[in-house]
């Protein structure tokens, strides 16, 4: 039933996390006869953003400049440095208001069985970064994976010989839970790391 042009939508629909065959089916299917106007936008959208989008000399993050809105931002805290996994940990921070100082994006975390090490996500740029004088904390905030706390244990050991205080994020019980349907290990963590 599918066309050449139909049958590489679909495959190109794939490559998105998440969507599998009858996903990508169902979003070509819908572009083509609901939505061709929405299908040029996000075509072109898309083709856009490839050619604009590159990443921040200073944290790497996604931006258009040459600097990022958050490292171009004299009000930020410059003596701390949160160390994220992807722009999208980064961007998730930011929408919580919180944290105020600037940001290092890995762009991915260590993965031994993957092959990535910690040359591959910029580590050695991270220690030169967090060396420059101005860094006196450097949050960790990689996720709770075993990936994520292997990322952060290696990361930690050459920022702490640079004497510069490493913190990680707190983890625990999340708020308006209830005890009984949070993981053992979740309870675990935060019975151990409790203030």
């Amino acid at each position: 039933m599918s066309t050449g042009s139909l049958e590489a939508l679909i495959q190109a629909l794939r490559r998105l996390p998440g969507v599998g065959v009858k996903s990508a089916q169902r979003m070509a299917f819908h572009l083509l006869q609901h939505d061709r106007a929405g299908a040029q936008e996000l075509a072109r959208a898309l083709a856009h953003a490839t050619e604009a989008v590159k990443h921040c000399r200073s944290c790497h993050t996604f931006t258009e400049h040459d600097l990022c809105e958050v490292c171009a931002d004299p009000a930020r805290d410059a003596s701390v440095l949160c160390v994220v996994e992807t722009p999208a940990d980064q961007a998730a921070l930011e929408r919580s208001g919180s944290y105020h100082g600037l940001y290092y994006v890995l762009m991915g975390r260590i993965s031994p069985l993957d092959g990535v090490g910690a040359s591959a996500i910029g580590a050695r740029a991270l220690l030169e970064r967090a060396a420059d004088g101005g860094v006196q904390e450097v949050i960790l905030a990689t996720s709770f994976t075993a990936e994520g706390e292997a990322t952060a244990h290696v990361l930690s050991e050459g920022l702490k010989s640079l004497g510069v205080r490493v913190t990680r994020l707190a983890r625990g019980v999340p708020a308006g839970s209830e005890l009984e349907y949070v993981d053992l290990s979740t309870i675990a963590h935060a019975m151990v790391d409790r203030r």
